[in-house]
């Protein structure tokens, strides 16, 4: 947060539900600076692997822990971008906008800021969309998430050197 507010960034962050209520005073300095707060999963599984009552019972668990916390999410990313042939509709009855990226730095595989960089650089453009963790989650391959801020850094000072906003979806 301290990045994004020096950087002049915002950022959407699509959090696990579990996660966002064991941290509210976090959850708190995220929505009072303006970033976005969008609905990842309360279990991070993936919508094909389970049918459309468990991901229901899943997404409304999430949406009731984050209520509690004060937020109210409209967007939401799937884990892995994956969903089922039921996500759309239950999106839809939740009044939540299913959420893509157009630029994967692969954090998790536990890449230098520098490969990921320059495996993303050109994809760096107007309206670019750009996946990242600032946790270290299910499958992830590094110790913590020092590399990726090192890469939001750079991919924040290329951004605002080319005159492109750098703001949370809405």
């Amino acid at each position: 947060l301290d990045l994004l507010r020096d950087l002049g960034a915002g950022a959407t962050f699509f959090v696990i539900a579990p996660r966002a209520a064991a941290q509210p005073a976090l959850i708190a300095r995220i929505h009072e600076e303006g970033h976005t707060i969008g609905l990842h999963c309360d279990a991070h599984v993936r919508h094909s692997q389970r049918d459309a009552q468990w991901l229901e019972r899943d997404t409304d668990a999430a949406l009731r822990r984050l209520a509690r916390l004060g937020v109210r999410p409209t967007l939401w990313r799937t884990p892995w971008g994956d969903t089922a042939a039921w996500s759309v509709g239950l999106a839809r009855a939740r009044g939540l906008r299913l959420i893509g990226w157009t630029t994967d730095t692969h954090d998790w595989r536990g890449d230098s800021a520098a490969e990921m960089f320059a495996a993303t650089r050109a994809q760096l453009t107007e309206g670019a969309v750009v996946l990242a963790h600032d946790g270290v989650g299910p499958g992830a391959r590094r110790e913590d998430a020092a590399a990726t801020l090192d890469y939001v850094e750079l991919a924040g000072r290329h951004a605002r050197d080319r005159g492109l906003a750098l703001e949370a979806m809405t």
